[in-house]
């Protein structure tokens, strides 16, 4: 997500970087190219306007031009702004007691209202409560039926009536979940492909006769201004409680996600980062400057770690690690791990300065079953020890996974390789997966590491290329 708008934003960094000072013409310079990186993204002009302004104040005022490092001072200025443009944090739903806690979803044709209704009974789920989904979207053919399916694969329960009355579906509804005791109602309502008057009535009546106690509006950040502008007329309306940005995954701009909360004075609560139905995120106006800005989010990185690994089992993993044991059968369930956590790729984007270089590495997922497919043809005795697996095992085990030998001991080599790494990281400077999951992993130490890789890695490129040429240089 947001990779036009890091891209163009790093490039502005990167000018500034190079000056030992830095004037006020120099900032000028800087802010105009920011002011046309945001309108490219599809912000708010008024935004843009005002973003800049408050930007250049405060680096003028943080006595940017007498810093030794200006670059990184302007950064965190840019991400501070872009925190207070987004903010502030407000993820938390209200639940009332007695119950239920009836929350409202309006919005658009086509903007995820259906889908998002089932990953919040998702979410919710995780927090303990006991949902009721209710397909009130009365108007778009299979609306309830698509609720139906989404609520049976989650094991979440929905309440829907053969009926044309959204208003007494939803009077239904929240009588129902009083008597069998739900603890949140999860309203989807109908929509239309743009807004009229004949919908936002539907909606206004529908509020007035269950008094929901939060509306959250549904929209598609890919929309951009669109989705901006909808939701200025929705809360004209409604008055509502807060926004989840839909598809922000597909979203390279930004330009919904930087506007929303600006314009219509109401938080974004989630933000849809996938099509599966975990992929629902609470938001977080720091994390996700500091991704626009291309320094990663570990906080969320280590949040998502710590809903697939127990504590305990990361410490055997730790063990097993600095003692140089780690087998295939551990390296499976890690990747079955990485895998829910939303893939290499997606993990990796969240490390600090990782996202810029992630283009040119090879995530396919038909590679990942490919590797899963030689390890579930090694024996137990072969996944445990992987150097007894000598050519006629390599034969068999390729034999098995209907590849080639070269491709089993190409696995091989670099399953040692990544084990001796892991065993440094485990027991060096990193902190390793322990403290990984106690928030203590040291990142900054880890991204030099693997930066000074890179550049001995380039070194070498560069020395073979020279001897090739027949030059004799020493570098």
């Amino acid at each position: 997500m947001f990779e036009s708008l890091t891209e163009k934003f790093n490039s502005v960094f990167r000018s500034l970087s190079g000056r030992g000072r830095i004037t006020e013409a120099n900032i000028s310079d800087a802010m105009r190219q920011v002011r046309k990186a945001l309108l490219e993204a599809d912000v708010s002009y008024n935004v843009v306007k005002k973003f800049c302004k408050d930007v250049t104040e405060a680096a003028i005022g943080a006595e940017v031009i007498k810093s030794l490092h200006p670059g990184q001072v302007l950064v965190k200025i840019v991400s501070d702004e872009l925190t207070n443009l987004m903010g502030p944090v407000d993820s938390s739903i209200y639940f009332v007691s007695p119950g239920p806690t009836i929350i409202m979803l309006a919005g658009l044709q086509g903007g995820g209202k259906t889908t998002t209704a089932a990953k919040l009974g998702k979410y919710l789920v995780g927090k303990g409560k006991k949902p009721l989904l209710v397909a009130d979207d009365l108007r778009r053919p299979a609306a309830i039926e698509q609720l139906v399916v989404l609520g049976r694969q989650l094991n979440v329960d929905v309440y829907s009536e053969d009926s044309k009355n959204s208003i007494k579906v939803a009077k239904n509804a929240v009588a129902h979940a009083r008597k069998e005791g739900f603890d949140v109602v999860v309203l989807d309502t109908a929509g239309r492909l743009h807004i009229d008057e004949e919908m936002m009535t539907e909606v206004a009546n529908v509020a007035k006769a269950i008094n929901p106690h939060q509306i959250y509006l549904i929209c598609d950040a890919m929309t951009g201004q669109d989705a901006v502008n909808s939701a200025k007329e929705f809360n004209d309306r409604l008055e509502l409680d807060g926004v989840i940005l839909t598809k922000l995954d597909g979203d390279a701009r930004g330009g919904a996600a930087l506007s929303v909360k600006a314009v219509t004075g109401k938080p974004i609560k989630f933000v849809g980062v996938g099509e599966k139905l975990d992929k629902l995120e609470e938001f977080h106006p720091d994390r996700m400057a500091g991704r626009i800005l291309g320094m990663g989010d570990v906080v969320t990185l280590v949040e998502k770690a710590q809903e697939q690994f127990e504590a305990e089992e990361a410490e055997k993993l730790q063990k097993k690690m600095a003692k140089g044991s780690f087998d295939f059968d551990d390296f499976l369930k890690q990747m079955q791990a990485v895998k829910k956590m939303g893939g290499m790729k997606d993990m990796l984007k969240m490390m600090p300065g990782m996202g810029s270089q992630l283009d040119d590495m090879d995530f396919d997922g038909r590679e990942l079953k490919r590797i899963e497919g030689i390890v579930h043809s090694m024996t137990p005795a072969e996944r445990g020890d992987p150097d007894i697996i000598d050519s006629s095992r390599r034969r068999r085990v390729a034999a098995g996974a209907g590849v080639q030998p070269n491709d089993v001991s190409g696995l091989v080599k670099t399953f040692k390789r990544s084990r001796d790494m892991m065993k440094a990281i485990s027991g060096g400077s990193f902190g390793g997966l322990k403290s990984l999951l106690s928030g203590g992993f040291n990142v900054d130490a880890l991204s030099a590491a693997m930066t000074s890789g890179r550049k001995i890695k380039q070194r070498s490129k560069r020395k073979r290329v020279i001897k090739r040429k027949g030059k004799i240089k020493r570098r």
